[in-house]
């Protein structure tokens, strides 16, 4: 059977089941998507996951965050001990989170919920130098691959991605505005909360680091060694593997989205697997979207990362696979179809 001839049987079960056309919205195309993934007529979602890959910026002592750079690590304490957002959505859908040291500056205590794969202590201020050498970008994309294709053997189909890392609004900002040649001032926005003036200092510096890399090219991996975190070099490792693996990637929001652009660069085929599951309320996400042509599930104001937008759609891609599965179809519930 051709791609095509299944893409048809696909739309046919979908048209078939006792609804208007069309009538169901989202819930359609995000089955479609993943029975096409699964290349299955009867898709089911297993021992979901979600991945919080943290790692601590040097471009947070530049003044370009409302917190202090500690805060990452206190957090995967917060994750450890089962009290963040990213816990209790978690938890309430039956999602297993898996906690990952990227390169966070602190030495954690040996924890069975936590791997540690610490590439270093924090990254370079990439106002000045380039945040991360190029073994080290090169061993953030194995790690995250090696950490997802564990998980794969667990039976996990469907995976999603979060992140903690005070600063890495701002690399993911410049890491946009590189990679799609948009103005920066069109990606910057206000992370964790600054206040105007705070937004236009964390510009100022940003433009200045755009100035001092002008040389650099616009190549995916040059620009995450270049600009990025741990986490988010480790997490575009992880969705490339998880796309090779052939899994459902569920993309979160602003930091998640663009580690799914230097991913897409690398291999365009990503898109095929990826549910792109909120738009954030940062201000570069909505444009970001635009550019990948995804349209996101959810649009709740959402900007807190951890995979929380991930969690919280998931019970919609039950709910998408459910339809497909269970609903009656006109004919096996005798009832008649539109005559017009």
């Amino acid at each position: 059977m051709s791609e095509t001839d299944f893409e048809v049987e696909i739309q046919q079960k979908i048209d078939s089941k006792t609804k208007p056309l069309g009538a169901l919205g989202m819930l359609e195309k995000i089955a479609f998507q993943i029975a096409h993934v699964q290349q299955t007529l009867s898709p089911e979602l297993t021992k979901p996951h979600i991945v919080v890959f943290a790692g601590s910026h040097g471009i947070a002592k530049e003044g370009v965050s409302a917190y202090p750079s500690e805060v990452t690590a206190q957090m995967v304490l917060n994750f450890l001990n089962g009290g963040a957002a990213i816990n209790v959505f978690a938890r309430q859908h039956g999602i297993e989170l898996v906690i990952v040291d990227a390169g966070v500056d602190f030495v954690f205590e040996k924890n069975e919920r936590l791997i540690n794969v610490k590439i270093g202590f924090g990254t370079q201020s990439f106002l000045s130098a380039d945040a991360m050498t190029s073994e080290q970008c090169k061993n953030c994309l194995e790690k995250g691959a090696e950490i997802v294709k564990n998980i794969k053997q667990t039976g996990c189909n469907v995976i999603g991605f979060g992140e903690m890392g005070i600063g890495n609004t701002s690399s993911a900002a410049v890491i946009m505005s590189k990679l799609l040649d948009i103005p920066i001032a069109d990606c910057v926005g206000k992370g964790t909360g600054l206040d105007d003036k705070q937004l236009l200092q964390k510009l100022s510096i940003l433009q200045n680091a755009l100035t001092f890399h002008a040389e650099s090219g616009n190549d995916p991996m040059q620009v995450l060694q270049t600009f990025g975190g741990f986490e988010m070099a480790m997490m575009c490792g992880a969705m490339l593997e998880a796309n090779r693996q052939n899994m459902v990637v569920l993309v979160d929001g602003f930091i998640a989205s663009v580690s799914l652009l230097c991913a897409f660069q690398m291999n365009d085929k990503i898109m095929n697997n990826a549910i792109f599951c909120h738009q954030s309320d940062e201000k570069g996400h909505k444009l970001l979207l635009q550019n990948l042509n995804a349209k996101p599930i959810l649009d709740l104001n959402m900007r807190l990362g951890e995979g929380t937008g991930c969690a919280v759609a998931y019970p919609l891609l039950l709910s998408a696979v459910g339809f497909l599965n269970e609903m009656a179809s006109f004919e096996s519930a005798q009832v008649s179809q539109k005559t017009a």
